[in-house]
């Protein structure tokens, strides 16, 4: 999606942020994939900080701010309808 979003809508990047306490896993989440992955941490508690559920997209806009939550569980991104509304939801996360 990072490609198509490039295409469409210049400036919107995708990350992943791993919840504290799950970095063992993070050398497998990552092995051959370009997506930037964060961990989180105490310090910045970004998890709790923003309310995350396993598997949530937190939208930010362009000043940082959560717009949105959209979580793959629940909106398997294999079903068309559901990869195109979070595209949707991205690139108008990322307008004024």
């Amino acid at each position: 999606m990072q490609k198509e979003l490039d295409l469409a809508s210049p400036g919107i990047q995708l990350s992943g942020v791993n919840e504290t306490g799950h970095e063992s896993g993070n050398a497998e989440a990552c092995a051959g994939k370009t997506l930037p992955w964060l961990q989180d941490n105490v310090m910045e508690n970004v998890w709790s900080f923003w309310s995350v559920t396993y598997r949530d997209v937190i939208l930010l806009d362009a000043g940082n701010e959560v717009v949105g939550v959209y979580n793959l569980t629940a909106h398997d991104l294999n079903v068309p309808a559901n990869y195109d509304e979070l595209k949707a939801m991205l690139v108008a996360a990322r307008e004024p």
